[in-house]
């Protein structure tokens, strides 16, 4: 890791995330005046933060790609999701009691890390009722997707994990979803080896389930998803 110097570049990057994106101009000035904060560059395949760690900042990834995981009770590595820049990311564990992380960070290329004390966001929050608002609101988002994940990982059979994970990436009034994840990918973060999925995906597609078209989309037959999940 290396400190680099923060520029228009980065400022703008910093304004384009949700936790800053609305506010007024005023508090945009506050925030580079009053935050404590510096920037590092990071190497790809690098933990820049390790599961059971405290969390001590605010943490905004400003470019690159994030790979988070954790280790369940039989010590197999679970990917749970992948962070893209812009981003702020771990938001909920600042001001927890046990604010020690749940998982751990890597990165997938070469990245850009924003780092704020917990003290001048603490300020911040305080001090000013939008920025409170923002900060539970991506909070709040957060949770939201790790209860996603759980859901997905609750379910029994592959088919079910396959099917949940793209019901809930599906928008409202179509019956089209991108699949994000690669193939390896989406079998880790669902926790089966990839021939299982390769496998799953095939029969679900001759039987009719879902059928897969060019761009990564995959159509889903809502009809036939009913008697299954």
């Amino acid at each position: 890791m290396k400190s680099i110097p923060f520029n228009d570049y980065y400022k703008e990057k910093l304004f384009s995330i949700p936790l800053f994106k609305e506010l007024p101009d005023y508090l945009k000035s506050e925030i580079l005046k009053r935050l404590d904060f510096r920037l590092q560059e990071i190497n790809e395949n690098t933990v820049i933060l390790e599961q059971g760690d405290i969390c001590c900042n605010l943490y905004v990834l400003l470019e690159g790609t994030l790979e988070v995981n954790i280790i369940d009770a039989n010590g197999n590595e679970v990917l749970i999701e992948h962070i893209e820049s812009p981003r702020a990311f771990a938001t909920p564990h600042l001001f927890k009691k046990d604010n020690r992380f749940p998982a751990t960070f890597r990165t997938l290329e070469k990245s850009v890390l924003l780092t704020a004390t917990k003290d001048s966001t603490f300020h911040l929050i305080s001090k000013y009722p939008d920025m409170l608002k923002s900060f539970l609101c991506v909070s709040g988002n957060c949770n939201v997707c790790t209860t996603m994940r759980l859901d997905v990982l609750s379910r029994k059979t592959i088919r079910e994990r396959i099917l949940v994970y793209l019901l809930k990436r599906l928008k409202k009034d179509t019956s089209t979803v991108k699949l994000t994840h690669t193939l390896t990918q989406l079998a880790e973060y669902i926790n089966v080896t990839r021939p299982a999925l390769s496998t799953e995906f095939n029969k679900m597609e001759k039987e009719g389930i879902l059928k897969r078209k060019e761009g990564n989309y995959i159509e889903l037959n809502r009809k036939a998803i009913k008697g299954i999940i």
